[in-house]
């Protein structure tokens, strides 16, 4: 089967590290809300703020990084950026037992961590290209997806039991360590990598601060999918910080049932990332992008319902596992098609441009949805997020693109 075939052992060391940081993250599964929620008490206002301030701090530092990263060997960059993301969150559990964690700490904070969250993608996906021949690019991504949804489902749990066990912090020590194995993880991939040349002028100039948005706003498809993907993920991201204070404050859920709820339907993500080649091979790219790109946004809506009890919990995991099972096939499916058609080198400056425009858009709904939820109601800003998404399928793109810029694999 395609989803089994061996891209190589460079591909497998960076499989990974990529592994080993996403359980690590699966286990820190909405630390900064739950410390801002259980130690600082936080209200719904800060917990949005908090997301949204980290966001868009973050993204507007990494604005600048998808330039340097281009230009730059990409495996020391994921390295440097594992290693920022590991000093940056041990100040958290340090701070908390020297009993000086305070609310501005955790700002600072998600602002290194989603900065170089850009970087350490931008430089993955270029790094990526040139690692695996185009033809496995869906299998590899499928990989990724699949570790991203199966870190999720063990993750979430165990987290809460270890915060209910060591306290709240304890995650955040999980997830730093899990970067710095990422970082000796890349560091074992070996091999060379030809420096990337810049032609022209050796300094960073102002256009190519702009080229990766002006390549994905130029492409009949890409564009389309860019604005679908920041409104879908935007819309789904604004509603969990209200998730948070609804179940935890709210409806007096225990952190351990929490984690829970989002834990388990992760498993949908592992059986559509493993159907979304199948898929593909069987109905094509652009049918299976368009397909489920539009069943992904159904979904949400359900969450405004939630009840106390079993009965809430039971809602909550339907409605997740329907929307993660299609995001574990579009996510995949968007990746490889956004790879294949990016030119190679203008890969990092084009994910860096997708993703700090993600960054924005989440951060900026975040805050909105902060404040709409203070005026209507924690449960009504939520309904009102998922009968958005209801319409955004209509942004997905109609027709298909051709594949452009072919990537030169690395040997090894």
């Amino acid at each position: 089967m395609a989803g089994r075939r061996a891209l190589g052992r460079r591909f497998g060391w960076l499989w990974a590290a990529f592994a080993v940081s996403s359980y690590g993250t699966g286990l820190g599964f909405g630390a900064f809300p739950l410390i801002a929620v259980l130690v600082l008490h936080s209200g719904p206002a800060q917990v949005a703020a908090l997301a949204a301030t980290g966001r868009v701090v973050g993204a507007l530092v990494a604005v600048p990084l998808g330039p340097w990263v281009e230009f730059r060997r990409k495996r020391p960059v994921m390295i440097a950026m594992d290693l920022a993301r590991f000093g940056a969150l041990m100040t958290v559990p340090l701070a908390f037992l020297l009993g000086r964690l305070g609310f501005a700490q955790l700002l600072v904070v998600s602002v290194v961590v989603a900065a170089a969250d850009i970087a350490f993608r931008a430089a993955s996906g270029a790094y990526l290209k040139v690692l695996v021949a185009p033809r496995d690019l869906l299998v590899a991504n499928g990989r990724f997806e699949a570790t991203t949804w199966t870190a999720t489902m063990v993750g979430p749990p165990l987290g809460g039991a270890a915060i209910g066990l060591f306290g709240p912090v304890v995650t955040v020590v999980a997830d730093a360590v899990s970067h710095l194995l990422s970082a000796l993880g890349l560091r074992a991939i070996g091999g060379g990598e030809p420096r990337p040349v810049r032609t022209g002028a050796s300094g960073p100039r102002a256009g190519e601060l702009v080229e990766g948005w002006r390549g994905v706003l130029a492409h009949p498809v890409l564009r389309p999918l860019f604005f679908n993907a920041i409104v879908v993920n935007g819309l789904i991201m604004a509603s969990g910080p209200l998730l948070a204070v609804l179940l935890l404050d709210g409806l007096g859920y225990a952190p351990w049932q929490y984690g829970l709820v989002f834990a388990l339907p992760c498993a949908g993500g592992l059986v559509g990332s493993r159907l979304a080649p199948r898929l593909v091979a069987r109905y094509g790219q652009h049918r299976v992008m368009l397909t489920s790109g539009a069943l992904r946004a159904c979904w949400p809506l359900g969450l405004a319902f939630v009840q106390p009890g079993a009965a809430g919990m039971v809602l909550i995991m339907a409605v997740q596992f329907g929307l993660v099972t299609c995001c574990g096939v579009f996510n995949p499916v968007l990746a490889t098609y956004r790879l294949d058609h990016t030119d190679t080198d203008r890969v990092a400056r084009t994910l860096s441009a997708w993703s700090i425009s993600s960054s924005l858009a989440i951060a900026a709904m975040t805050a909105g949805w902060g404040l709409l939820a203070a005026v209507t109601g924690t449960r009504t800003a939520i309904a009102i997020a998922g009968v958005l998404l209801l319409a955004t399928p209509l942004l997905l793109p109609r027709r298909a693109g051709s594949p452009r810029g072919e990537p030169s694999v690395l040997a090894g």
